[in-house]
């Protein structure tokens, strides 16, 4: 009897060790989204009863992301997942701007619409405040930061009605780019002249490049160049009247 009590808590342990075993790996492997309907829970979790519109993937600072569009009564909401780790790393709604009115009464003070954004953003400080006229109507344009996020938001100028509300992370600053002006001149160098047509900044698998289009001659030349070490990665040269 005592022995076969034994070999029941030996067989239990090694069936909880198994159990962990095979759980501890599909934990963290849940936490890297791989697909829309992983991102399109998260957000439907974050904004409860939100409809999703749409989903999209985007690099941001060679990081893959997931940017999902929800609407939900009248406001339309905008959030970005980081792929690698699920994490929130933006949040963003605002109200449609059919359901804003231009309001009455006179225009509220600079100070108070201060108050007011601080109210609604705690422990975060003003970094600037400007009064614009959008769509037809007075606001408050307010940006804010804290040490972990930045927060803009548009008051209604004459209710203080928050209209438009938003934050990111705060990214630690890494490398520069090499900018517009130093991959045109990489550009002309390669190709020797021309007349430079269009500089665009994009993502190419990742990596973050500089597409430079030069007019030479008869001849359109495209070369696409690393923006944080200025190598250059594609060079194309095409006839124009072929």
């Amino acid at each position: 009897m005592k022995r076969c009590k034994i070999i029941g808590a030996v067989a239990l342990a090694i069936c909880l060790v198994a159990t962990s075993v095979c759980f501890i790996p599909q934990t963290a492997q849940a936490k890297e989204i791989t697909s829309f309907s992983q991102v399109k829970k998260l957000a439907k979790k974050e904004v409860k009863g939100g409809t999703v519109v749409k989903v999209d993937r985007d690099y941001d600072n060679g990081k893959l992301v997931y940017e999902v569009e929800l609407s939900k009564g009248k406001k339309e909401y905008n959030l970005a997942y980081r792929a690698s780790d699920s994490k929130l790393i933006s949040y963003e709604w605002e109200i449609y701007p059919w359901h804003v009115s231009r309001g009455k009464g006179k225009l509220i003070t600079v100070n108070k619409a201060k108050k007011l954004a601080e109210k609604q953003v705690k422990g975060a400080a003003i970094t600037s405040i400007m009064k614009k006229y959008s769509d037809g109507i007075d606001v408050y344009r307010v940006k804010m930061k804290s040490s972990k996020k930045k927060y803009e938001l548009k008051l209604h100028a004459r209710t203080g009605k928050v209209l438009e509300y938003d934050w990111e992370l705060v990214t630690k600053a890494g490398k520069k780019y090499i900018g517009e002006e130093k991959a045109v001149s990489i550009a002309l160098k390669k190709v020797g002249s021309g007349t430079v047509v269009k500089v665009d900044f994009d993502y190419d698998d990742g990596i973050p490049v500089y597409e430079v289009d030069i007019i030479k001659d008869d001849f359109e030349y495209e070369v696409e160049i690393h923006a944080l070490t200025g190598k250059i990665l594609n060079f194309e040269v095409e006839h124009m009247y072929d």
